[in-house]
């Protein structure tokens, strides 16, 4: 199995319980047992490329996109659950679309 594959998780259970699916992904992602709510994934050992394979999973599993600017203000499960949360109510109180809407952050390629 992929490390990026997420493990089955119905997109309801998903949607329903944003902590507990951003710390399994970080679990996955970082190949760690445990991983706490308050947990910073930089200081568990991630980089910048794994960051963008947890914002991947963040997309496909809440039809959330959050920014790398997001990942790096809060970059704990529950901080970023948080912003999934902020995102999803913005989008039922407008009735938009979620993931619409949201600024990306360009990163320049090393040279």
């Amino acid at each position: 199995m992929s490390l990026d594959t997420p493990t089955a998780m119905p997109s309801s259970a998903a949607a329903a319980e944003p902590l507990d699916s951003l710390t399994a992904v970080f679990r996955r992602v970082l190949e760690l047992d445990e991983v706490a709510a308050d947990a910073n994934f930089f200081l568990l050992g991630g980089d910048s490329l794994i960051a963008t394979r947890v914002l991947s999973a963040v997309a496909r599993a809440h039809g959330v996109e959050l920014t790398f600017e997001d990942f790096l203000t809060d970059p704990t499960p529950a901080g970023l659950a948080a912003r999934i949360a902020a995102a999803t109510d913005a989008t039922a109180t407008t009735g938009a679309t979620a993931g619409t809407g949201t600024a990306t952050t360009t990163v320049p390629a090393a040279r």
